[in-house]
């Protein structure tokens, strides 16, 4: 047994431990010079940027087995995520089992089983199982907008410092996370902030009674349409009505979509530091025309529009993609396929990077008992050819960037049952 492992960062390195846990065999593939992924700016892959911090607080991201220090802020910046996971590499002797600045180009399922690599240096080398833990943030989607910008026009996936917007007019297209954050950078370096909504969103913001929101309530399990009412009047209460700055009304109901965790931005929108706009139409030289029939000229437009899921060294029919997403029980195991797996392909309110840790010890429990002729293998294999809510009772909107979105309890719970019956 020989297993191939694709990536060193929060997935990459809760697969390392699980491996070594068990005993198994494995080697680590990473192109950058150190672990980290995305959370390593210095990373020339990473799309993170200068101001960038989580969005759920360090209790509910950090791995159980490996709490954050006891000075880490409730909201830790990137800088001061990537020691963490340097130390937890460290911890755990996770290193060694790393070949740093490696690319993998290809992997190519061999006709009498296991993976044949391909490297960046051109050499091969033949696995017996392939484990992808790549993320889901590397890939930036760009919307195909009408006409011709004679500005500057990047993606949120290329910025790094807001010094760029100095002195210019600029137009952040988008309504996520990563835009409410570069929208406040801008508010303080830019001559006019501009701001592109297309479809409303759910405001919450971090901190509810000086604590993170996200470490609030949870302990009383509602039913998802009460807890929706609730915790939408409790929105309501602390954020008010968005629409009555001039943002879109949203056509979901909470948690239906990722809720954006920033009230800065409407902070500034309330002082008129940043203006909202619709969604843009149609690029004309040096302006921008929007739905509403609207019209603006700008220096720079960032497009703020989130990432496509990519795993540009695997073919697509191995993953079995459909409705823009690979159709993967429990978002890791590929129907027909026992020696190739996904890891970090979920996103779930406050899932963390404990999550990843479960969905590894998952994965390594699975690859111990299939290579030990273990029976109880069986039974997980009956049960991956079953489909499985992850919902939580939540409709999730139909859209590419929710197709991998799991209710947290739900999910972590199907992993725990299925580690617990391979133990």
């Amino acid at each position: 047994m020989k297993i191939a492992l694709i990536g060193a960062g929060p997935a990459g390195l809760a697969a390392a431990r699980a491996f070594s846990k068990r005993g198994l065999a494995f080697t680590g593939f990473e192109r950058h010079a150190d672990v980290g992924g995305l959370w390593d700016i210095a990373n020339p892959w990473s799309t993170m940027y200068a101001s960038a911090h989580l969005i759920s607080s360090a209790r509910r991201t950090e791995y159980a087995e490996f709490p954050m220090p006891t000075d880490m802020p409730d909201y830790p910046a990137h800088a001061r995520l990537l020691p963490y996971l340097q130390d937890y590499a460290r911890r755990f002797d996770l290193y060694r089992h790393y070949r740093f600045g490696t690319e993998v180009q290809a992997a190519e399922r061999r006709p009498e089983g296991g993976w044949r690599l391909r490297l960046g240096d051109g050499t091969g080398e033949d696995f017996t199982h392939l484990v992808s833990a790549v993320g889901t943030f590397s890939t930036p989607y760009r919307p195909e907008i009408p006409g011709a910008f004679a500005g500057e026009l990047l993606h949120s996936g290329e910025y790094k410092d807001p010094e760029r917007f100095r002195g210019k007019r600029v137009l952040i297209v988008g309504a996520g996370n990563s835009a409410c954050d570069i929208a406040v950078d801008a508010v303080h370096h830019a001559a006019s902030v501009d701001w592109s909504v297309r479809r409303g969103v759910h405001f919450v913001p971090k901190f509810i009674a000086g604590k993170p929101a996200d470490t609030i309530g949870g302990r009383l399990k509602l039913p998802a349409w009460l807890k929706q009412r609730v915790d939408g009047w409790l929105l309501k209460l602390l954020i008010g009505d968005p629409t009555r700055l001039g943002l879109p009304r949203p056509d979901h109901r909470l948690y239906e979509s990722h809720p954006v965790v920033n009230s800065q931005v409407l902070h500034h929108v309330g002082h008129g530091d940043i203006r909202v706009r619709r969604a843009p139409q149609r690029f004309d030289g040096g302006h921008v025309e929007f739905a509403d029939g609207e019209r603006a000229g700008y220096d720079l437009v960032l497009l703020a529009t989130g990432f496509a899921l990519s795993f540009p060294f695997l073919d697509r029919a191995l993953l079995n993609w459909r409705d823009g997403c690979p159709q993967l029980f429990l978002n890791i195991f590929p129907p027909g396929i026992d020696d190739l797996f996904v890891l970090g392909m979920v996103e779930a309110t406050g899932i963390g990077w404990e999550g990843r840790a479960r969905q590894a010890e998952l994965v390594a429990a699975v690859i111990g008992a299939r290579t030990a002729g273990d029976r109880r293998v069986e039974a997980f294999d009956a049960a991956r050819s079953q489909d499985v809510d992850l919902s939580g009772g939540f409709r999730y909107m139909k859209l590419d960037r929710m197709a991998y979105y799991v209710h947290r309890d739900t999910y972590l719970a199907q992993l725990d049952r299925h580690i617990a019956a391979l133990a």
